[in-house]
């Protein structure tokens, strides 16, 4: 048996606190498109979100989790002492980027944290370099993908309307933007409340609370989902804005197929297990959208901005866990 019951629920506490914020750094992916066209207005946008985000518990496994929870670094070196580092690490990370307004990546942050911890106690050794170069190589891969069905989804969208009038056009999309938001939603829920799932898994597992079979128990599943819908509810309203107009002027058409090719992406990395951005994956599909009009519609100094914080995300919020590990030693 590992710590007493009380550090166990408060560092699963700190895990649900992350996946709150985790929601609300993330709404601006989920309501961005649907705002800045107009089709809900933010506080629609952000129930409507919210709701799809948490039945997402009913529509797909725990695959994602189990990577998160085994196949970023060795379970046997997990304490809750370096689970509280990577989490330390994580909402700092997205707590500045909320603050400055960019869309950043809630599922590398956790990463990052996990790792910086991990290297501060064990040293390298304790890394599953096969999940973290997996999940690494889609902080490139996320966004190429999104880019590239958004922009062929955008060509479809455009050959297949190009003769209806743009009143009708707009009215149409209107309604299917509807549809794509929540796909993208069901889609978002699905990939980032797991990795919750899995940090509260290896927490109870380590603890000797799962028994000798590590598994997500079903109410780990309903808490994450419930706290993911309850964080995207309060709407990170700085980062919506950059999202839904600082990197291109989206219409109904637009958003549609934005969220569409995001929601292909995400859902099909999460069946398979990958834990990816869903940050990366619609900015770099509301981009391959905006540059089936012109390359100049895209904002591409804001985009670089954009790059910078996804760079940058797996090394910052690493060395902040390391430092909150190297802090704590004293209390553990």
């Amino acid at each position: 048996m590992g710590d007493s019951l009380a550090v166990v629920v408060f560092v699963i506490l700190v895990a649900l606190v992350f996946d709150f914020i985790n929601g609300f750094h993330d709404a601006a992916n989920s309501i961005a498109t649907v705002v800045s066209t107009r089709v809900l207005k933010p506080r629609q946008a952000v129930l409507f979100a919210a709701f799809f985000n948490f039945i997402a518990a009913f529509f797909i496994g725990v695959a994602v989790a189990k990577t998160v929870g085994t196949g970023i670094i060795d379970p046997a070196i997990v304490d809750n002492r370096l689970i509280l580092s990577a989490l330390a690490g994580a909402i700092a990370w997205n707590l500045i980027t909320w603050w400055v307004g960019l869309p950043s990546s809630s599922s590398h942050a956790l990463i990052g944290g996990l790792i910086g911890a991990a290297v501060m106690k064990g040293g390298t050794a304790t890394l599953v370099w096969e999940g973290i170069l997996k999940t690494a190589s889609f902080i490139v891969l996320s966004p190429t993908i999104g880019l590239v069905l958004g922009f062929v989804m955008m060509v479809l969208v455009l050959n297949i309307s190009g003769k209806k009038t743009v009143s009708k056009t707009d009215r149409v999309f209107r309604r299917l933007q509807l549809f794509s938001a929540a796909v993208y939603s069901l889609g978002h829920g699905m990939n980032d409340a797991q990795k919750t799932m899995g940090i509260i898994a290896i927490i109870l597992f380590n603890n000797g609370y799962l028994g000798s079979t590590f598994h997500i128990p079903y109410w780990v599943e309903i808490a994450c989902y419930t706290a993911i819908a309850l964080g995207t509810m309060t709407g990170g309203w700085r980062i919506v804005k950059t999202m839904g107009t600082k990197i291109t002027k989206l219409q109904p058409m637009g958003g549609f197929c934005a969220e569409t090719a995001a929601a292909i992406a995400i859902i099909g990395a999460s069946a398979a297990g990958i834990p990816v951005s869903t940050t990366h994956t619609i900015t770099g599909a509301i981009m391959g959208v905006g540059s089936t009009k012109r390359l100049t519609a895209v904002r591409w100094g804001v985009a670089g901005n954009i790059l910078w914080a996804w760079v940058l995300t797996i090394p910052v919020s690493a060395l902040i866990s390391a430092a909150f590990y190297f802090a704590t030693k004293a209390s553990f």
